[in-house]
C-alpha cells in the first residue's frame, strides 16, 4: 500500500551492487589469510600475513592447503593441510553468517519492502512520554478508546 503511494526518483544503479560484491569479495579472502593465520597459530608457527602483493595470489595456495602459500621466504608454515582447511572453512564460515545477519539487517531497515514512517512502541513511548500517551489514546486508537465506544 505504501509503496504504491511513494516514488522513488533516484534509479537504482550499478554503483551500490559492485560496492558490495566488492566489499564481499574482500572480506571472504581476508577471512581465507586469517583461517591460515589461525591454523598455524594453532599448530605453534605464530601468525604472519602475506604482503599485499601476495594477498590475493596466494589464496589458491591456502585453500589447497599450503600453509605457507605468498608468506616471505623464512616464516614458518606449519599447520597441516587439514588444519589449514578446516580453520579457513570455520572463519569462512562465521563471514558468512555475518554477512547474512547484516545483510538481512540493512534489508529490513532500508528495502524497498520497509514500512514507511511508522514509531514502534518503544519510540513513541520515549518521545511522548507515558502519561501523555495514556492522556491521547481516543485521539491514537479511537477504536478502542473513542467515545462512541459501548
Amino acid at each position: 500500500m505504501q509503496q504504491s503511494r511513494r516514488s522513488n526518483p533516484y534509479p537504482f544503479t550499478w554503483e551500490i551492487p559492485l560496492m558490495l560484491a566488492v566489499t564481499v569479495l574482500l572480506l571472504l579472502v581476508l577471512g581465507v589469510q586469517a583461517g591460515r593465520a589461525a591454523a598455524n597459530l594453532a599448530a605453534g608457527s605464530g601468525v604472519s600475513f602475506p604482503p599485499r602483493e601476495a594477498m590475493f595470489t596466494s589464496v589458491p595456495g591456502i585453500i589447497a592447503g599450503d600453509a605457507g602459500a605468498g608468506l616471505p621466504p623464512g616464516v614458518p608454515g606449519g599447520a597441516s593441510p587439514a588444519a589449514v582447511r578446516s580453520w579457513v572453512a570455520a572463519l569462512e564460515l562465521m563471514i558468512l553468517l555475518v554477512l547474512c545477519w547484516t545483510g538481512r539487517a540493512l534489508w529490513m531497515r532500508w528495502g524497498p519492502h520497509r514500512v514507511h514512517g511508522m514509531a514502534s512502541k518503544a519510540e513513541a513511548q520515549g518521545l511522548l512520554g507515558r502519561q501523555r500517551l495514556h492522556r491521547v489514546r481516543a485521539v491514537i486508537r479511537p477504536d478502542l478508546y473513542g467515545k462512541d465506544r459501548a
